[in-house]
């Protein structure tokens, strides 16, 4: 019975990571705490209502599903810009804004402040809720 402890110990603590994981990938979280994003930072002019920027990485299949997504959502909304970052190239970037995995999607208002980020790839009523709270 002792040498069953530990296996259950070990299972437990995985069990409870991969769920903790599961749970966390994708969900668009609302931030206030961070500073302001400038366009020079990002490449690109902000939008009139919001900006999606999106960090992924080459072999990042989830990176591919996101970009898809979010290009498709904003393709008839001329008020949100769309822009993917890559996060090997842009290291410093990436440290700056705090951006840990990819990929990892950062709402962003009209004048730069984030006011959500995603981690993980987003469903779409995710992604059209965060666009709409965004004033």
């Amino acid at each position: 019975m002792k040498s069953l402890l530990p296996i259950v110990i070990v299972l437990a603590l995985a069990t409870a990571y991969g769920l903790w994981y599961q749970r966390s990938r994708g969900k668009v979280v609302v931030r206030s705490d961070k500073g302001l994003i400038t366009q020079s930072m990002i490449g690109v002019e902000l939008g009139a209502r919001a900006t999606l920027v999106q960090f992924s990485s080459a072999f990042c299949s989830p990176c591919r599903a996101t970009r898809a997504l979010l290009e498709d959502v904003t393709a008839d909304m001329a008020d949100v810009v769309h822009v993917d970052i890559d996060a090997e190239a842009n290291l410093e970037l990436v440290r700056q804004l705090d951006i840990r995995s990819t990929p990892t999607t950062l709402f962003l208002d009209r004048n730069g402040h984030e006011v959500g980020r995603a981690m993980g790839a987003p469903k779409r009523d995710q992604v059209l809720g965060a666009i709409s709270a965004i004033r």
